[in-house]
């Protein structure tokens, strides 16, 4: 397609689709071009397929809900127990153990080939697509093309659709056809392609990688991914325990690390009162600090009696927080996402 029907047809879209917010106010028709000549150039010179080439260039779209959505993320604002209430709810659990019965011959793969217990490879599949039933909604070319157009990460998005060229031509797909988030990720574990790329693995033996598509080559990248971040089925994610009223919130961040003996000296203990394990192991402690405020501040802080305790004890209900939560972080940089997986892990066992 010409360069002055690529400019007409992207004039048009963003005429006929209101409330998008534009540099100056209206399309900037040299900017599109380009973008789509930087790509082309781009794509050449890293020896990607004219095929593919053309078929990302051909009837580019710029999408204007995608810059808004981009524009107005809002700032996460659920408490903990909110999120875990909307993310491991009772469907979502029962739905696991039905996919656990489903697949248990690809799950016990997975986990002989890349030590990931089949639990947490649910977990992550639950609340990444709902166990595939998320259904992608843009085509993922247009999407990183407008997202560059935007510019506000205009370099990591075409680092994205090239990662995408490539991963097109290697598995012959048409890229054209390649749906996702309005963000870039895609399929049942909700990859960006530059970790596709990396991580990727075909799960199914068929000679390609479609985490789209193939539920074995979902679960084998995903496994594959979490193995090279280091996990450990030794250990466990989390574990609940409580803390003194007093106790420094600045230290309920994750982000301090002590050995367990440590974190006990300074009145952390189980739920219960009782004392935490014994064991050479590092540790964070997150909890949610701004729920905390609220609840010192009316006084309503949890009074727990234990038999550890002459009298009975105001505590704050936390997480130790191990290794593994951390390589959740690497996955997902939320302390929340990360006590979902470990939630959601522990109710799949």
């Amino acid at each position: 397609m010409s360069n002055s029907l690529l400019r007409v047809g992207a004039v048009a879209l963003a005429l006929v689709m209101p409330g998008v917010v534009l540099a100056g106010g209206t399309f900037d028709m040299d900017r599109w071009d380009e973008i789509l000549s930087d790509v082309r150039e781009r794509a050449a010179a890293q020896n990607i397929s004219d095929a593919t080439i053309n078929a990302t260039l051909k009837n580019p779209a710029f999408i204007p809900s995608i810059v808004r959505s981009d524009k107005n993320q809002s700032e996460f604002k659920l408490t903990l127990d909110q999120y875990l209430k909307r993310t491991v709810s009772a469907t979502r659990i029962a739905n696991g153990k039905n996919m656990r019965t489903k697949y248990p011959t690809m799950l016990s793969r997975v986990e002989d080939a890349y030590g990931v217990p089949s639990h947490v490879i649910l977990a992550f599949w639950g609340l990444e697509s709902n166990y595939g039933q998320y259904k992608a909604a843009h085509n993922l070319r247009d999407a990183f093309l407008t997202l560059m157009y935007d510019g506000r990460r205009e370099k990591f998005f075409g680092e994205q659709l090239l990662a995408l060229m490539k991963i097109a031509d290697k598995n012959n797909l048409d890229i054209a056809t390649i749906r996702g988030s309005w963000a870039g990720a895609m399929g049942h574990f909700q990859f960006i392609p530059t970790t596709l790329a990396q991580y990727g693995v075909d799960g199914n033996g068929d000679g390609h990688i479609d985490i789209i598509g193939s539920v074995g080559d979902a679960m084998f990248s995903a496994g594959n991914y979490l193995n090279k971040l280091g996990w450990n089925p030794n250990e466990r994610i989390v574990r609940q325990v409580a803390v003194p009223a007093n106790f420094d919130l600045g230290l309920l961040k994750g982000d301090v690390k002590k050995s367990l003996s440590e974190w006990a000296a300074m009145g952390v203990t189980l739920p219960d009162g009782a004392p935490l394990p014994t064991a050479n192991m590092t540790a964070g402690l997150v909890a949610d600090t701004a729920a905390i405020e609220q609840k010192l501040a009316a006084a309503t802080i949890e009074v727990v009696d234990s038999d550890t305790d002459v009298q009975p004890r105001r505590v704050i209900n936390a997480y130790l927080t191990y290794p593994n939560f951390y390589r959740i972080k690497k996955w997902n940089n939320s302390n929340w996402y990360a006590i979902a997986i470990a939630t959601l892990a522990d109710e799949l066992k």
